[in-house]
């Protein structure tokens, strides 16, 4: 009788088991988390008080986590080491860089950028060089300009006969300006304006014509990436902003200039 027993509530059990779906046993995806690294970046990738991090590049990285099952991580430091962040895999992208054949050598760049810069000097009101685009003309000249930053090939090539010292941040190389430190700054006008405003300097300092250069502005990752789709996956995700319009909606809420 007791057999009886055991054997009908082992074939009930059984029987219950076979009912449940093999899936409420199964283990939940693994969260792939992405590392997105910047620095601070005016309207791109900037961190509020409250930790929080807004601007165009934040925004497009967490549409991109959205859509693909990403849960994003931002970490912010200054730009030389953000760069070796990136370029060393300890983060999954860098948000915001200048492509220049230096960097491509440690990182791989998006095929599509997301925005556009102005690259000047900015030199105080009451002594203006003359520059008209010969960098002839700046020799013996003192130039202060962003450590790890890039200004294009042709300043590239013209750095070794320039007398150039310099600064982790816009608003030291502002304040060596005007102060007297330097001659010139060189540095893009959407990370400078807000902080000349910001020290007071409106009527001491201006950009100086014409510019230095024009650089556009890409996501960059490491060349031997945890997830090798991301960079594919990012340029897509781009090129639909771009025909459908939104792209055009952000950048005119964060004032940046599209390519």
């Amino acid at each position: 009788m007791r057999q009886a027993r055991r054997h009908c509530l082992t074939s009930l059990c059984g029987a219950a088991l076979s009912a449940v779906p093999l899936l409420s046993w199964a283990r939940p995806p693994a969260v792939r988390e992405l590392v997105a690294a910047g620095t601070r970046n005016e309207a791109i990738f900037e961190r509020l008080p409250n930790g929080q991090f807004t601007g165009l590049g934040t925004d497009l990285v967490r549409l991109l986590a959205q859509r693909h099952g990403y849960q994003v991580r931002f970490e912010i430091y200054p730009w030389r080491r953000a760069l070796e962040v990136v370029s060393g895999a300890n983060s999954d992208m860098l948000v915001a860089a200048y492509r220049s054949a230096e960097r491509q050598r440690v990182m791989r760049f998006s095929e599509q950028p997301f925005f556009r810069d102005d690259v000047v000097f900015y030199v105080r009101a009451d002594s203006m060089p003359v520059w008209e685009g010969d960098y002839a003309l700046l020799k013996g000249r003192r130039i202060v300009v962003i450590n790890g930053w890039h200004y294009g090939v042709a300043f590239a090539k013209a750095l070794p006969q320039l007398r150039v010292s310099v600064t982790n941040t816009v608003e030291n190389g502002l304040r060596m300006l005007a102060y007297g430190h330097v001659e010139l700054f060189a540095t893009n006008r959407r990370d400078t304006e807000p902080v000349v405003k910001t020290l007071g300097l409106q009527d001491k300092v201006l950009p100086l014509a014409p510019m230095i250069d024009m650089q556009d502005a890409y996501f960059a990752y490491p060349l031997k990436p945890r997830y090798p789709e991301l960079s594919a996956q990012m340029d897509r995700m781009l090129l639909e902003l771009k025909r459908n319009g939104e792209l055009q909606k952000l950048a005119r809420r964060y004032g940046v200039t599209l390519p």
